[in-house]
């Protein structure tokens, strides 16, 4: 019995369906990919153990206290929120965000009273941000 060899057919892979699933996922995730641009806070700590810094003639002063109530440039804020912390600021500095704004705190202030200062500060456009320390005493021996 003589069987016949059956004639094999070259295979072929087309790359032209790959290459268009390629692209259209690439075009897919270029669409949806959302891009954020990150706000960073510039913040100038001063040392503990440094000199003391010259006084700026006008700057805004954001006084914090242990309960976490705000006061800046001696006037005392109504309540504890950023609105109200954010129009304070901007009634004070009249839209100049150039203007140093220091932020003075309680040792005992609550922490989120802080970084709401910080926050409101941020988001108005402050970059020259300053967050006073106190000069550690000499120990006695």
């Amino acid at each position: 019995m003589k069987f016949r060899r059956q004639r094999l057919e070259q295979v072929e892979v087309n790359l032209t369906p790959l290459i268009d699933v390629v692209f259209l996922l690439l075009i897919f995730f270029m669409v949806s990919t959302t891009f954020t641009k990150e706000t960073h806070l510039s913040i100038d700590l001063p040392e503990a153990s440094g000199e003391n810094s010259p006084d700026a003639l006008e700057m805004i002063e954001i006084l914090i206290n242990e309960g976490g109530a705000y006061t800046i440039n001696a006037q005392r804020l109504v309540d504890r929120e950023l609105r109200t912390l954010k129009s304070a600021i901007q009634q004070i500095s009249e839209g100049d965000t150039s203007l140093p704004l220091v932020i003075t705190a309680d040792a005992q202030a609550p922490h989120q009273s802080v970084v709401r200062a910080m926050d409101a500060a941020g988001q108005m456009g402050f970059v020259h941000l300053s967050i006073t320390t106190m000069q550690p005493r000499a120990e006695e021996n």
